[in-house]
């Protein structure tokens, strides 16, 4: 969770690092201490009878045990890491984890059916009443009970912009947020950029269509130098940005609005525009919100980068003056079977590997997550995915009250105790007073993730631009590979859907 704070330099975000359900037993959820209990029980009662051999065996059982319960390995302990490997093979037995399309094996649907694999599907996508002259479509995740949308959006970057221009940037951020929270409708907003893989064929046909043959000779020189040094380093991009809210919040003006698909239709469209108007703030200069033939397109070009070609085509061809003829969400998953592989996620011909995104403790500034998308190699393609959930302003005041009272608590036992506070200590009792004030003066408390997935062809490499992936977070965030998890991962990163930011976890969570 975060609460921005500002600093005389560009804006800076604190506080990123904040960790849910921080067990209230020396850190330790109460799984965890009950597990600790039960394997230190053997060794304490041995040694209450004397019995030292049996109590140094146990004891060291008891160690043994204890880091594989508490010691995390790349963000999980070894028995968490048993637990999900067991289910992932399991999976893959019973072949629970194959999913095959019903127009890969001849069968004929509903057009307004959709046929997704994996998380995916527990989606629905009704299309809502007329918006604007056209009808979006609704995201429904049947799991958790939300209702979303999504716009496809037009930016012109921020990678040319300066410090001061970054700095609005987030504050218009931080405003958008802290009013939607305060609109207790509209919860969750999930902005989605992935770059488009470009070999360089459609740009050197359209220059072949176009070139003149009296051009001067000079001319021509100059155009394939500047061809040459820009060609290898441009990049194009496309932003998605997904809002949803849960049914709890819709239910009331839904019912309001004639209750059904229609009414939590009417109950989002009331904010899209607050939504568009915020986005148009921040730099983004048309807002588009998709229709169910939109979100199947996003959808299959997430799998498929190279259909893209395909449905412009498609677009262009269309017998409608509009080109409104377009793919219908049974359409929308990947053709071919995706594989189940513990370190990658094997879909339609490409190979992908998703990375959770860590933001250092010291923080980070707005636009610093543009190096992720720096494309290496024409062909390959990089997506980012950062997903918000703005808590009320009564869970917001929970969440750093308790924050702050549990690091009080730790800091007075060490110095009752005569131990050494020490600078982390310190810093995290800083940080929650902080957290503390902004929020009682109106600022919002905002849980967050950032996912990241690199795509390429599936007879490439995949490890090699994994690792160069991971070099360009070096040194600025740290990159947590999602393994035996990489098909729900890839969803999280490069699908605009909004799925990607877990449950709220509590302390005493199982």
């Amino acid at each position: 969770m975060s609460v921005e704070t500002t600093s005389p330099g560009p804006r800076v975000y604190r506080g990123l690092n904040y960790k849910e359900g921080i067990g209230w037993i020396a850190g330790m959820t109460p799984a965890q201490a009950f597990l600790l209990i039960g394997v230190c029980a053997p060794a304490l009662l041995a040694m209450s009878r004397n019995q030292w051999s049996q109590a140094l065996g146990w004891g060291v059982f008891a160690a043994i045990v204890a880091v594989l319960i508490l010691v995390p390995i790349h963000g999980r302990p070894a028995f968490r890491w048993l637990a999900d490997l067991v289910m992932f093979q399991t999976g893959v037995l019973m072949r629970w984890s194959l999913w095959q399309s019903r127009a890969a094996v001849g069968l004929a649907g509903d057009a307004a059916e959709p046929d997704l694999p994996g998380v995916l599907a527990r989606l629905e996508f009704p299309d809502g009443p007329e918006f604007h002259g056209s009808r979006i479509c609704l995201i429904h995740d049947t799991a958790e009970g939300r209702w979303g949308a999504t716009a496809k959006l037009t930016h012109s970057g921020v990678g040319m912009l300066s410090d001061d221009e970054c700095e609005r940037l987030a504050s218009r951020l931080g405003s958008m947020l802290v009013g939607l929270g305060h609109r207790e409708v509209v919860d969750r907003v999930s902005l989605l950029v992935r770059t488009v893989p470009d070999d360089g064929t459609e740009y050197t046909v359209w220059r072949e269509r176009h070139q003149r043959a009296d051009a001067p000779a000079l001319a021509r020189q100059v155009t394939a130098e500047i061809d040459r040094d820009v060609a290898s380093v441009s990049v194009r991009t496309e932003l998605f940005v997904t809002v949803s809210g849960t049914e709890e919040a819709l239910r009331r003006p839904a019912k309001a609005a004639g209750g059904g698909i229609a009414g939590r239709a009417y109950a989002l469209y009331r904010l899209l525009e607050g939504v568009a108007d915020g986005l148009r703030g921040l730099g983004v200069t048309s807002v588009t919100w998709l229709s169910s033939t939109g979100v199947a397109e996003a959808i299959k070009t997430g799998f498929n980068p190279s259909a893209a070609a395909g449905l412009s085509f498609r677009h262009l061809n269309s017998p409608d003056p509009d080109g409104s003829v377009g793919l219908p969400i049974s359409q929308a998953g990947p053709a071919l079977a995706p594989t189940p592989a513990a370190r990658a996620y094997h879909h339609d011909g490409y190979s992908s590997v998703a990375y959770a995104v860590q933001p250092p403790e010291s923080g980070t500034i707005f636009g610093s997550l543009g190096p992720l998308l720096a494309v290496r190699t024409a062909g390959e393609r990089r997506t980012l995915q950062i997903h918000y959930e703005i808590l009320s302003a009564a869970a917001g005041a929970r969440v750093v009250k308790s924050d702050r009272f549990r690091n009080n608590v730790l800091v007075d036992a060490k110095a009752q105790r005569g131990f050494n506070t020490t600078a982390v200590d310190s810093r995290r009792q800083r940080g929650a007073r902080e957290q503390e004030a902004a929020v009682a003066a109106g600022h919002a408390v905002v849980r967050f993730t950032v996912a990241s997935a690199i795509t390429v062809p599936a007879d490439w490499n995949v490890e090699d631009h994994a690792a160069r992936l991971e070099n360009d977070a070096s040194g600025r965030f740290h990159l947590l590979r999602l393994e035996l998890a990489q098909d729900s991962a890839f969803v999280a990163a490069a699908l605009p859907v909004g799925i990607g930011l877990p449950r709220e976890k509590r302390a005493f969570d199982a």
